[in-house]
């Protein structure tokens, strides 16, 4: 597959120089396939950037056909500027440990980029407590009281039944309805639809971070938070 997109790029190329090379022209598609062929087994080092470059336009598109469903939050679950000239979006997991470890970096970012908008997008794929955690914390973006919910779900360590149970009390949501959303089905609709969005995107874990046309696997720090927000920023000036 690999080879026959480098063939489909040099045809042009190929046909052009042969017209104007003084050795016989090149003209059937073996022989450049030949020649690409030949390339590709001396220089092995364009393999990788090459699939890494359609993967990033893949995933560019993926983006882009489905941007609304990625940057719009369930309910309040979002924090930062309400029209952010910039959407940070996080898939991540209660029960993930690289996803406590980047909250303080998504802190500072917030604070110090005023003009940011970070959306979170519920992916628990660890364990059930996660699930359940999960289903607690659309219930909290619905009475808007998902950032207090998930500083002190996060704050309480370990996920379980019990410090999901005591987190929400913490913030005002009673140990009879937090119960209530851990059973609601309804709730296991937002979830499937962002393991789908996951999925779409490549995602192999959490935590996952889309940022414009980026995505960012893994714990990336406040430093490749920030910069993947300038990147894109940079990208949306109009061209003077």
């Amino acid at each position: 597959m690999l080879l026959g997109l480098f063939v489909t790029t040099t045809v042009a190329a190929g046909a052009a120089l042969a017209t104007q090379a003084a050795e016989p022209a090149i003209t059937s598609r073996a022989q450049i396939e030949e020649i690409v062929r030949d390339y590709i087994l001396e220089h092995p080092e364009i393999l990788p950037q090459a699939m890494e470059r359609l993967q990033a336009k893949r995933v560019g598109a993926v983006i882009d056909s489905k941007r609304g469903e990625i940057e719009t939050p369930f309910a309040g679950a979002w924090e930062g500027a309400q029209n952010g000239d910039i959407v940070l979006v996080e898939f991540f997991d209660y029960a993930c440990g690289y996803c406590r470890a980047s909250l303080p970096d998504i802190t500072r970012l917030v604070g110090e980029d005023k003009k940011v908008k970070v959306v979170y997008r519920e992916l628990p794929i660890l364990s059930e407590e996660s699930n359940a955690a999960a289903h607690v914390s659309l219930l909290a973006a619905e009475r808007n009281l998902y950032m207090p919910f998930h500083k002190a779900l996060y704050a309480a360590g370990q996920v379980t039944r019990e410090t999901i149970l005591k987190a929400a009390a913490s913030v005002g949501i009673d140990r009879k309805a937090a119960e209530a959303a851990i059973a609601d089905k309804r709730y296991a609709a937002e979830i499937e639809k962002n393991v789908r969005l996951a999925q779409a995107l490549a995602a192999s874990g959490t935590p996952t971070f889309v940022v414009g046309g980026q995505v960012l696997g893994g714990a990336v720090g406040y430093d490749g938070l920030k910069k993947a927000v300038a990147e894109e920023r940079a990208k949306a000036k109009p061209a003077t």
